[in-house]
């Protein structure tokens, strides 16, 4: 691991369940240096509060951001991902679901992976080796391979196999470089708004297979209109970053 500060940023809604099972998973993998962010939305479930009492128990390895209201999971990203920029001393900087879909695991390859000098790690759905779950409908296996297979890859001319994933790892001078105010997204493509600005700046961008199963607890956010809503939202994605070049990180 390189002795690499490592800072997971964990957006909840909703995740009583699974937030306390999540933060113990995470911490017996046994991580040197490891913290989380917990970027609670004001969960009427009472999440926020549950994420508070980790934090006193395990002072200053868990930190919590409360937001005052469900606005996106783009922006609870971009408020997580500034606060570990402004606040934290990391390294590297994962996202992922809270909610089991991204299994924890997979966390020491991603480290690993950037550990040989990538950017951006991406666990991936779709690369050789990574699979969803068996219990998916044809159609819903058909829709999310067209979309990151075909779709998404012909008209960004994006070089990665998941670009609607959401279990990342940056390089803290990535997230950076990026410039974060550039990210207009919200909802679920954000994800892919995010890899396209990485990839057009020019960061070296790897991926490692994942398998991707249900949620555990709770149910899938999700639905049909949005995953219209994002695929349509494309072209303003392409139309936004598509002259974005490597001179024009930020400094």
């Amino acid at each position: 691991m390189l002795n690499r500060k490592v800072v997971i940023v964990l957006p909840t809604y909703n995740e009583k369940e699974n937030l306390p099972r999540m933060v113990q998973a995470l911490f017996e993998l046994e991580i040197p240096h490891l913290a989380i962010l917990i970027v609670d939305d004001n969960s009427p479930d009472g999440t926020g509060q549950i994420a508070d009492e980790l934090a006193l128990a395990r002072d200053g390895q868990i930190h919590v951001l409360h937001r005052a209201g469900k606005s996106g999971l783009g922006k609870a990203y971009v408020a997580g991902f500034n606060y570990v920029l402004e606040q934290m001393n990391a390294d590297y900087i994962i996202q992922m679901d809270c909610d089991f879909s991204h299994q924890p695991h997979y966390v020491r390859e991603l480290v690993e992976k950037a550990d040989e000098g990538f950017q951006v790690v991406i666990g991936s759905r779709y690369y050789k080796g990574g699979s969803v779950d068996k219990t998916w409908s044809f159609y819903r296996k058909l829709l999310s391979w067209f979309a990151n297979r075909v779709y998404v890859p012909l008209l960004l001319q994006l070089p990665i196999t998941d670009a609607t994933g959401g279990f990342k790892l940056w390089q803290r001078d990535t997230l950076y470089g990026m410039d974060l105010a550039r990210i207009e997204s919200n909802g679920y493509i954000f994800q892919t708004e995010m890899s396209y600005v990485a990839y057009r700046l020019g960061y070296k961008i790897a991926e490692i297979p994942i398998y991707f199963p249900d949620r555990v607890e709770g149910q899938s956010k999700m639905g049909i209109r949005i995953q219209i809503e994002a695929a349509l939202r494309v072209f303003e994605v392409r139309s936004r970053h598509h002259k974005l070049t490597k001179q024009m990180r930020r400094q």
